[in-house]
């Protein structure tokens, strides 16, 4: 079997990994360099307990999957690679302004007073919800490692080499037409852009980075409230960085940074954390989520007459990095006919 795969991002790669290993032939198709987009603006979260409260069943259990999956992910990843990718399972804290009617599985809730002896640079917080399962990766390591593992297991990475259309078994490039047994759409924002009907659409989010003043450590667990996420981003030998994300944002294609969501994102923090008004702006980027109509990822077949010839692998809006580990193997086990696709993420869903 002969595959081509439109992206080379977490998912591109990921999959493209899984199906080399099963012996398939792929080759991704990258219009930049591998893992430049959603990939590297990320911001690292295994969260399935603090992006996921709310969500349908069947996100529930696929992110509770994904979770599963990280470990062994990532220990395959760096063996074979030898490219640390900072997997670690140091829990989050969801701070709240009261408690909870009732807590996740797997969660407890802490008083203000253990909050802030946990995390001192907090400040008057009435509680959280500690969820000690949560976990991260560096998700920038992550991209150059999965593009090395799909290398190196044979598969073929096309970069410079922007798709302009995909058609079942088919893609167009400005060098000409490739054809393949089967074509996955793994363009993340880009998808709907290449081919509409995958309805796909980008939703931007601004991220910034802050530096802390000498002798100041990093918080542990990443902490959640009033509207944002801290991720601490340790740099060995270099500069640590608490990570403050992200908009939400319905602005098209456009990555341009914006001081009115610098500041905001700065002002929510500083809101949960006071101690970080003496933390120094390091960094700040905008990245482009792949969103669906109704929120959750599109994985599987584009239509029933294409079912062995077009899919779309895509839509994972806030959770790329949380879901790489099992939409690699899941849309591996679609290809291969071992599975069937879940009903809530069927491409089909729409008409």
């Amino acid at each position: 079997m002969n595959i081509l795969i439109v992206g080379a991002g977490v998912a591109g790669l990921g999959i493209g990994w899984r199906l080399v290993q099963a012996g398939v032939s792929v080759t991704i198709l990258e219009r930049d360099e591998p893992a430049q987009a959603a990939t590297f603006a990320a911001a690292g979260m295994i969260a399935a307990t603090a992006e996921l409260a709310d969500a349908p069943e069947a996100e529930i259990a696929f992110a509770t999957r994904a979770r599963a999956l990280w470990p062994g992910f990532a220990a395959e990843l760096e063996a074979a690679t030898g490219i640390p990718i900072g997997y670690r399972r140091n829990g989050a804290l969801l701070v709240e302004a009261a408690r909870p009617a009732s807590l996740a599985p797997g969660t407890v809730w802490l008083e203000g007073a253990e909050v802030r002896r946990r995390v001192p640079l907090l400040g008057d917080v009435a509680g959280a919800v500690w969820a000690p399962d949560e976990a991260m990766a560096d998700n920038r390591a992550l991209g150059r490692a999965l593009a090395a593992v799909f290398t190196a297991a044979g598969g073929r990475l096309m970069t410079g080499t922007e798709v302009t259309a995909v058609a079942p078994g088919a893609v167009t490039t400005a060098a000409g037409r490739h054809e393949a047994d089967m074509v996955i759409l793994a363009a993340g924002a880009w998808s709907g852009r290449v081919l509409e009907r995958a309805r796909v659409t980008p939703v931007k989010g601004q991220v910034i980075a802050l530096a802390p003043p000498p002798g100041v450590a990093l918080p542990g667990p990443v902490i959640w409230g009033n509207g944002v996420y801290l991720v601490p981003r340790p740099h060995p030998g270099g500069q640590d960085q608490l990570m403050v994300g992200a908009t939400v944002e319905q602005a098209g294609f456009d990555l341009g940074l914006t001081p009115a969501a610098r500041e905001s994102l700065r002002q929510r923090a500083e809101g949960l954390a006071p101690a970080l008004t003496d933390w120094t702006l390091a960094d700040h980027w905008a990245g482009l989520r792949p969103g669906s109509p109704d929120g959750l990822p599109l994985l599987g077949p584009l239509a029933a007459k294409e079912e062995k010839s077009l899919f779309v692998a895509s839509g994972q809006y806030r959770n790329g990095i949380l879901f790489a580990p099992v939409i690699a193997e899941h849309v591996r086990d679609l290809v291969l006919g071992r599975t069937q696709p879940v009903p809530a993420f069927d491409p089909r869903r729409f008409g």
